[in-house]
């Protein structure tokens, strides 16, 4: 859309790039091939191990929203850590994270575009914080939704007026310019949605930086 609609292009954080089909294609692959071969089995693996046990009762909704919060808190802490990890050690870069870095143009499909060991690691972390934390089973699919929206808006390349960052005062959210930072200069922006970690760490690169 932004190659044909001037009001889209101007909110394209790498207006000189374009999405091919070629890369289309890649994505859709390795992302259909994981969760086929991977996700899929784990799923249901999921599912026989752990039954669904709903409570009679949801959660308040205050207090659902406070727990997708430390969700989402415990969720960034444990993304930081294992993706500064992998960028540290040569090793687990070349092997494991490499194939995620493949488009330094980010598009929603990049979103997905990693190999198993990434993609089961990730899977592992977002399943593991709501059962670390004890959290209602509405408010573990609440966290689950949220995740995946703002992670495909991370790598989204757009930086529109309604994007979350914007609803977060004081830079404390980095959101799609934050994560497009770290395809274009990988070497910053480690943690997926908050700045808290990489302000800390000496990794935070932004756009006016």
């Amino acid at each position: 859309l932004s190659c044909r609609w001037a009001l889209v292009r101007r909110y394209k954080l790498q207006p000189q790039s374009s999405v091919s089909w070629a890369s289309v294609r890649s994505c859709l692959a390795l992302t259909l091939y994981n969760h086929l071969v991977f996700i899929f089995p784990v799923t249901v693996l999921h599912w026989y191990l752990r039954p669904a046990n709903l409570p009679a009762e949801a959660p308040p909704l205050p207090r659902l929203l406070a727990q997708v919060f430390v969700c989402l808190l415990l969720f960034d802490f444990q993304s930081f850590t294992w993706h500064l990890l992998h960028h540290k050690v040569p090793w687990l870069y070349r092997n494991f994270h490499k194939a995620h870095h493949t488009f330094t143009s980010t598009s929603a499909l990049t979103t997905e575009h990693s190999g198993a060991w990434e993609t089961l690691s990730l899977a592992f972390f977002a399943a593991s914080t709501p059962l670390l934390l004890g959290v209602h089973p509405l408010t573990e699919l609440a966290f689950f939704l949220l995740n995946i929206w703002l992670s495909v808006e991370d790598h989204g390349g757009y930086d529109l007026p309604c994007s979350t960052h914007r609803l977060v005062p004081f830079g404390l959210y980095g959101g799609a310019r934050h994560h497009d930072l770290h395809h274009l200069k990988s070497k910053y922006n480690y943690a997926p949605y908050f700045t808290h970690w990489d302000q800390l760490a000496g990794t935070l690169y932004r756009p006016d930086d």
